[in-house]
């Protein structure tokens, strides 16, 4: 699921084996923008990986590797949709990162994913909103916990402007 920020997409995924300083790393790389050619060759791949996924219904899929071997590679058809989402994001200029979804977050890094202050993280996290755990004095913050309150958040939200949508229609000022 993309999340909010600006000119970055995170998206947060499930793995079995993570190296930390690689996810974080990942994370503070993805509020880089993706030079020109970047952006360019996504935008060339980009229709050919959804053309793909739209002709080819499997579960797994084969990739191609030219070089001097010529190898095969089979993934999981979740990773090449994953991939068409991410070159989505960088051919339109927005870097990308991915969390695994039981790394844990330091408050400044959930706060960054957020696009929100600091000490309002804290305040969410001192009310209950969401789930952390304490190392010594340090919070840590659990990125599938972030999650699920990011997805409430933003449920609430468009249900807010569902409704205010109606009220103005109700009223005919709309």
């Amino acid at each position: 699921m993309p999340q909010r920020g600006a000119n970055r997409c995170i998206y947060f995924v499930h793995c079995d084996y993570f190296d930390y300083t690689r996810v974080m790393t990942a994370m503070n790389a993805a509020a880089e923008r993706p030079d020109e050619l970047s952006i360019a060759k996504a935008g060339e791949a980009l229709p050919l990986v959804r053309d793909y996924l739209a002709t080819h219904l499997d579960d797994v899929v084969q990739i191609a590797v030219i070089d001097e071997q010529e190898e095969r590679l089979e993934l999981p058809r979740e990773a090449l949709e994953l991939l068409s989402r991410i070159l989505t994001h960088m051919a339109a200029g927005e870097g990308v990162s991915i969390v695994p979804l039981h790394a844990e977050l330091t408050t400044q890094q959930a706060a960054d994913l957020m696009n929100v202050s600091r000490p309002f993280l804290i305040g969410l996290l001192e009310a209950g909103e969401i789930q952390y755990r304490t190392v010594g004095k340090h919070r840590r913050i659990l990125a599938q916990s972030l999650m699920a309150y990011i997805a409430a958040d933003d449920r609430k939200r468009r249900e807010a402007a569902d409704e205010l949508t109606q009220l103005n229609q109700e009223m005919g000022l709309l």
